[in-house]
């Protein structure tokens, strides 16, 4: 995973007001997957990272990259 990902999870639980607890216990994920996520860990459940990511009105998609030649 990305940094930006962890990135924009921490910019909106703070732009919202919300403590990692808060954000664990709003989402249903454990507190635990809250830090992780937010800490950048690579290998995350995607299913868990869309469950917190839905509170912002946002979610994990497929992206098709640039190919360079």
């Amino acid at each position: 995973m990305n940094s930006n990902l962890s990135d924009f999870i921490k910019s909106k639980r703070k732009q919202y007001g919300l403590t990692q607890v808060d954000l664990s216990q709003k989402s249903g994920v454990g507190l635990r997957f809250v830090r992780e996520l937010e800490q950048g860990k690579t290998t995350l459940r995607m299913d868990k990272v869309n469950q917190v990511l839905s509170l912002f009105g946002a979610e994990l998609t497929a992206t098709t990259l640039e190919v360079k030649s």
